[in-house]
């Protein structure tokens, strides 16, 4: 009996040590499943290093210009979800900088300019956009923006819902001297999130 005790007490003592520890490795992103049907890490990845190929296909830079300066005037948030653009419009721009294509203004030299405006990235206007990539001596401006559609089953019995999201991204490049949209990229991302009507 004292024995069965003791192996009772063990196996509880150990379930205890393993259930508080945790395993930690790493992994590649790129190959993790999505977190969510909105805005995760495969969007980040995916939606960054598919616009700097369809801006480099373009082809951007045109020819004859080699790496021509680029300011960064952000993409614009239009969706009802926290989605890092900043993050976004880095990565697209160090994979055209990482690709000898651009160089880019710093991005603290822009926000010196907008402050001296009476504006933050999120709320300039496009001519102060313009404005400001012309005295930072840019050629080029980048711009875009992020929309989202979601659209829930309609109520009926089942067992589980679904919600479809959907989001576009669009990029454009802006030639500084002339105001024309040097080019204009958009990729479309929809998403099936299924959740059960009943249980936890």
């Amino acid at each position: 009996m004292k024995s069965i005790l003791r192996l009772s007490a063990f196996g509880l003592v150990a379930i205890a040590v393993c259930g508080c520890s945790m395993s930690v490795k790493d992994a590649d992103p790129t190959g993790a499943s999505s977190l969510t049907q909105r805005y995760d890490q495969r969007d980040l990845i995916t939606w960054s290093d598919g616009m700097a190929q369809a801006l480099m296909a373009h082809p951007f830079p045109p020819a004859g210009e080699e790496q021509p300066i680029v300011v960064d005037m952000g993409i614009e948030n239009r969706t009802e979800t926290h989605a890092d653009m900043k993050a976004i419009t880095d990565t697209i721009t160090t994979k055209l900088m990482d690709a000898g294509k651009i160089r880019l203004i710093n991005a603290s030299r822009r926000d010196d300019l907008l402050k001296e405006q009476g504006y933050q990235l999120a709320n300039a206007t496009e001519e102060t956009k313009v404005a400001i990539g012309r005295q930072l001596g840019a050629k080029y401006m980048i711009t875009g923006s992020l929309i989202e559609i979601s659209h829930d089953e309609a109520k009926g019995i089942r067992l589980k819902k679904d919600v479809d999201t959907y989001y576009q991204l669009t990029t454009e490049i802006t030639d500084l001297e002339t105001g024309l949209i040097t080019c204009r990229k958009q990729l479309d991302r929809l998403r099936r999130g299924s959740k059960p009507v009943l249980g936890w």
